[in-house]
């Protein structure tokens, strides 16, 4: 059998998967079986933020596994006391951190601590969680319910659980908000939902008047964080203070890990949540090496100036394709380009794979980039050439 046969007979049928089969990746190159390269735009979605190969993580993992990998959250982790404390140092909070596996229980993680907080801090019980429309927030029963889009509201998987509401807009939240509304969830660049960052000010508003009422502003970061945009955390970016902070991606560079940070340091007591495999010293070690990479590359200016740089020739080519394309959006290294309509975008992520460029879609039509953020100028210039090449092939 095929490894494509092989993947379809055993393997569930959840991805509309691209039959290449990588078997190498060095920095943002990957290679497949026959040797060809591929410049990777996509980081396995914002996963591996220092790129493939990195020598400094895989030694950190390495070291670790060669000691122990694994033991319960019954006993101290001593990587993942030390993640935590640099985790909170980078965002400038004073926070305490949950450590999960992923960006959905991150988020349950955070839907529970706002249950929690509703249930104890109030005379009345507040429940309710507002998102916002184009959402994304993960596909547990839960975050699939938060998520602000009704093609995921399938009823394969009801009944839901309530408390959710939508909004089209940040202004339309405040008359949102009842006496039984315990917490706002958004994002501050919509990742699936396009790529689409809100106006700050708006923002720093929101947070203003959320913390005036006694509401929790939560801000989803699995996608934004870790210096996606530029800063430690998006939150950073907007000057604001939010209550809760999810975090997964880009933080374990490729290891999964998920986590939640919370101000409210005392709201879950022993035995309120947990999780097996949560920060675990194989997931906190590539974590804490992760966080070393990149706060350098922040420090040295490195980073800003990357970022600027593939900013920079993702806007050329947008204004090169005034038939493809509408609108330029994003922040950091988190980018976007609008395409017309469906068709034109199918054609282009089509086009893209065989010029041997790796590039996502996301809602609205949207061509997204999520390259490493230690992917070098040379790579950045290579794979526009052949983004370039692919877009010649469609206009």
């Amino acid at each position: 059998m095929t490894l494509e046969e092989i993947d379809k007979s055993f393997v569930l049928h959840t991805y509309g998967r691209n039959y290449t089969n990588f078997v190498r990746g060095v920095g943002s190159t990957l290679y497949d079986e026959k040797g060809d390269d591929y410049i990777d735009f996509a980081s396995g979605i914002a996963v591996n933020a220092v790129g493939h190969g990195n020598p400094r993580l895989t030694d950190a993992i390495c070291e670790q596994v060669r000691n122990i990998i694994h033991i319960s959250n019954l006993q101290v982790i001593e990587p993942q006391a030390k993640l935590a404390q640099k985790m909170v140092e980078l965002s400038g909070y004073d926070m305490a951190v949950f450590f999960g596996n992923s960006g959905a229980e991150a988020n349950e993680g955070a839907i529970k601590i706002a249950r929690k907080y509703g249930e104890t801090k109030f005379e009345n019980k507040r429940y309710k969680v507002i998102t916002l429309e184009h959402s994304f927030h993960g596909r547990t029963i839960t975050t699939v319910k938060a998520t602000g889009q009704e093609s995921f509201h399938t009823p394969h998987f009801s009944p839901y659980p309530d408390g959710f509401s939508y909004e089209k807009s940040i202004e339309d939240v405040y008359s949102a908000i009842d006496d039984e509304t315990v917490a706002v969830l958004i994002e501050l660049v919509q990742g699936e939902g396009g790529v689409e960052p809100f106006p700050k000010a708006d923002i720093q508003a929101l947070a203003k008047h959320l913390q005036e009422k006694g509401i929790l502003l939560i801000v989803d970061e699995v996608q934004t964080g870790v210096y996606r945009t530029g800063e430690f955390l998006a939150c950073n970016l907007y000057e604001i203070e939010p209550d809760i902070v999810t975090l997964a991606k880009g933080l374990g560079g490729g290891v999964p890990i998920g986590a939640v940070m919370t101000k409210h340091k005392d709201i879950f007591v022993p035995g309120d949540h947990g999780s097996t495999f949560g920060g675990n010293y194989l997931s906190t070690t590539a974590g804490l090496a992760v966080l070393d990479i990149l706060s350098e590359l922040y420090e040295s200016g490195a980073l800003h100036e990357n970022m600027l740089y593939f900013e920079g020739k993702l806007h050329e080519l947008y204004e090169k394709y005034p038939n493809l394309f509408t609108k330029d959006v994003g922040l950091g290294l988190m980018r976007g380009i609008r395409a017309k309509d469906g068709e034109t975008l199918g054609k282009i992520l089509k086009a893209a794979m065989e010029h041997r460029v790796i590039i996502l879609k996301a809602g609205r039509n949207t061509v997204r980039l999520l390259p490493s953020l230690t992917i070098t100028k040379e790579e950045i210039d290579e794979g526009f050439v052949r983004f370039d090449a692919a877009l010649a092939t469609i206009a």
